[in-house]
């Protein structure tokens, strides 16, 4: 599983906060990375240097094997926050959409994903 790493001009995407992102996305995502080829991490200060509640984001896209992304975004008071809140909710729907699919299989039923 590859983790791509991006912030906006607003945050300082040093090797400390990447190598940090990093090690929460692999562990979140462990036991599903048989699935996913790629993860890109989307960080961004949406006030900027206003200090104000819940403005940092985190958004998560995931790319499946053979299937559309799937995305989540996670506001916080601290990007530490926003990336344990966005890995979390990514966790649950990539899990989600993988039992959904295991159900149509076993049913023979065809699934069609939402664009």
């Amino acid at each position: 599983m590859q983790i791509q790493f991006n912030t906006d001009h607003n945050i300082e995407g040093h090797e400390g906060l990447a190598a940090h992102v990093t090690g929460v996305v692999q562990h979140a995502l462990a036991r599903l990375s048989a699935h996913i080829t790629r993860v890109e991490v989307h960080l961004s200060d949406e006030n900027s240097d206003k200090n104000s509640h819940q403005d940092k984001r985190c958004m998560l896209e995931a790319r499946l094997e053979g299937r559309p992304p799937v995305a989540v975004t996670h506001h916080a008071d601290t990007l530490h926050k926003a990336v344990d809140g966005a890995a979390d909710k990514l966790t649950r729907k990539i899990d989600d959409l993988l039992h959904k699919l295991h159900d149509q299989k076993t049913r023979g039923d065809a699934l069609v994903l939402p664009e």
